[in-house]
């Protein structure tokens, strides 16, 4: 199997950055719920964390080989922005489950102000936008499916925690 260094370069941003992210989500976690937060619909949690991990390990095994797309990539990166730019919003309030602290108002500025649960939207994006950029059309079909089912309970879920 022939390695193209962009591609590698790219699915190793994504799979730090995914990790990352879960180092932050930890943290936050745990100073929510030390401060009284309670954790919703935890059950539905390890699916999110198996269809992100089979997403990632497949990009791995199927596009480490290809050269990607620019223009693809490049829409690719505005999601990452996008992406920064609700992490920032939410500050110590995000998390990659669903806590909810009593008596918190819900957070309306930033992208909240313009659709409702945007870090959704944009993952949806990049499920799909970066397999896309490097040709795969039936994986971002494939695990577009999967994430708008478990987005569909997590969804759901969450609009319950927070009305």
């Amino acid at each position: 199997m022939t390695i193209n260094t962009l591609a590698v370069a790219v699915l190793a941003f994504v799979t730090l950055q995914r990790l990352g992210e879960l180092v932050i989500a930890r943290r936050n976690t745990a100073r929510l719920l030390a401060r009284g937060a309670r954790e919703v619909a935890p059950e539905h949690y390890i699916w999110i964390v198996a269809l992100h991990a089979a997403w990632l390990i497949g990009l791995w095994l199927l596009a480490s080989g290809i050269a990607p797309s620019l223009p693809l990539l490049a829409m690719f990166a505005l999601f990452q922005a996008g992406r920064l730019w609700v992490l920032a919003t939410l500050g110590e309030r995000w998390t990659t489950r669903i806590i909810v602290l009593p008596g918190a108002p819900l957070i309306v500025s930033g992208p909240y102000r313009f659709v409702q649960h945007p870090n959704y939207w944009i993952v949806a994006g990049e499920i799909s936008l970066l397999p896309l950029s490097f040709g795969l059309l039936w994986y971002a079909a494939l695990f577009s499916v999967l994430n708008a089912g478990i987005l569909s309970v997590r969804i759901a879920a969450e609009n319950r925690a927070l009305s």
